[in-house]
């Protein structure tokens, strides 16, 4: 028993490094390219069975008590987002990182800004705060970006999205019901998206089990001001 055993761990050890080498992607780790491979059994749980306060909504239309448009975005290059410029569109605000099992959503969020940019903007706010999942710096975030999943969007500077003294200003009206009218939700994990309407209403939040392809978002993205 004990030698079939042996056998099938030599058998199924060399077939797995293969596997591996297999999915292995140029311009990405191997954990990188394992994570991107598995993306869809990754969200099968939240696709199947969902998950509690994955979708929050701002059912009574609360509007922000801080104007969401006086607020300000320090970008990847170090230039000046002024969300001022935005209004009238929706805007998809969602923190990311290079190294997680959900970083396949940069191409399903570029997808949907495709999709919907004329009426839609997308900002990418890139942190470490997960297991440290994101220990690139700006350049390399975007570089990795652009070559793996074609983002084409906005991309914040590196920045702290959960509460703390360090946190994203951005992401401290987020997560603020004293600034904008209901949510207290910070960030669960990599990948959690916000939605604003083009009045600066915060309207969602989704968790980073909802794909942003999923069609509650597109229903939302697409439903006029």
């Amino acid at each position: 028993m004990k030698s079939i055993r042996m056998k099938t761990v030599i058998i199924v050890i060399p077939l797995m490094l293969a596997a591996v080498l297999l999915m292995k992607k140029k311009d990405m780790s191997y954990r990188q390219s394992v994570l991107k491979s598995m993306y869809p059994l990754i969200m099968l749980p939240g696709k199947v069975f969902g998950s509690k306060n994955a979708i929050q909504k701002n059912t009574n239309h609360i509007h922000p008590i801080v104007d969401f448009y006086s607020l300000k975005i320090v970008l990847n290059d170090g230039r000046i987002l002024d969300v001022n410029q935005f209004k009238g569109k929706k805007i998809i605000l969602v923190n990311t990182a290079s190294d997680c099992g959900y970083t396949a959503q940069y191409a399903e969020l570029e997808k949907l800004y495709q999709q919907h940019k004329e009426n839609l903007v997308i900002i990418g706010f890139p942190a470490n705060d997960f297991k440290e999942q994101e220990k690139k710096d700006d350049a390399a975030i975007a570089e990795f970006c652009k070559i793996n999943y074609g983002v084409t969007f906005y991309l914040a500077k590196k920045s702290q999205v959960i509460k703390g003294t360090e946190q994203n200003p951005v992401f401290n009206w987020l997560s603020n019901q004293e600034k904008n009218g209901w949510c207290n939700q910070e960030p669960k994990w990599n990948f959690c998206k916000y939605l604003v309407d083009g009045n600066g209403v915060l309207t969602h939040f989704f968790a980073q089990s909802v794909s942003p392809l999923d069609p509650q978002v597109i229903d939302e993205v697409k439903i006029q001001n």
